[in-house]
């Protein structure tokens, strides 16, 4: 499986959210890309949390220093609303680009997005959270509004509609150490065809393992992960040697 540092921008900075709320600045992202092209991380996702409030997309000119930095390929997301934003942030180097908002309110662009540039440059992050009284429900907007839909049920849509890789966030468990939602991720992984990225309560290396074995995500990202000592804080970019990674998935 991959594992995927994802990388949360706001305004200029590196910064990690709990439960999509109080983000901690952690420095330069692009220092941060330096440090993960050293640790020879599989690929990275970059997020820039404030663009769709701000009713702008994420920049292409740091798309563009991503690219002259990265030595993996990336995907890059925020606030992407049209087919030419799309194809600004893919011209300037991302591999793949991360829809959201846009996708859960007009699944069709995402038809007219895989069109147009390929399946395979078209990523759509799937939010949820779980309460007493709605169950399982997908969310947007950072996670402010509810599309009353369940994950494995918008995950079917995107996946009929030509998304090429499906990223599956706990709100819920954002930055809190919990562990994956091993459940949920299942429930999607059984309802589609295409890959699923498990995103949001990764507590650490061991349990990684247990997302690909046991709920069948091809990807395993997250963030406080990588980019923290542990559960205490302490910022601490890391990622695990190929050799370590290799034993960790050895049956």
């Amino acid at each position: 499986p991959r594992l995927i540092p994802v990388l949360l921008l706001q305004g200029n900075g590196l910064v990690k959210t709990r439960k999509f709320a109080r983000p901690t600045y952690l420095g330069d992202p692009i220092n941060a890309v330096r440090i993960f092209n050293d640790l020879e991380a599989d690929e990275l996702i970059f997020l820039d949390i404030s663009a769709t409030q701000q009713n702008r997309s994420i920049s292409l000119e740091f798309v563009q220093e991503v690219a002259s930095e990265a030595h993996m390929p990336f995907a890059a997301g925020g606030g992407l609303q049209t087919l030419a934003q799309i194809r600004e942030v893919l011209a300037c180097g991302a591999e793949k680009v991360v829809l959201g908002t846009a996708a859960v309110q007009d699944p069709e662009f995402v038809r007219r997005a895989a069109a147009e540039f390929g399946s395979s440059a078209i990523a759509v992050c799937l939010d949820f959270k779980s309460s007493f009284w709605r169950g399982t429900r997908c969310w947007y907007r950072n996670a402010t509004q509810c599309s009353q839909q369940e994950p494995w049920e918008l995950a079917s849509l995107m996946a009929s509609v030509g998304a090429g890789e499906l990223i599956l966030q706990s709100v819920d468990r954002d930055g809190t150490w919990m562990g994956y939602d091993l459940e949920t991720i299942r429930q999607v992984v059984d309802s589609v065809t295409i890959p699923v990225v498990a995103l949001g309560g990764a507590n650490s290396l061991q349990e990684l393992p247990r997302a690909f074995f046991e709920a069948g995500a091809t990807g395993l990202a997250a963030g406080s992960l990588f980019v923290f000592h542990d559960s205490r804080g302490g910022v601490l970019l890391n990622y695990p040697p190929r050799s370590h990674v290799q034993k960790m998935f050895r049956r």
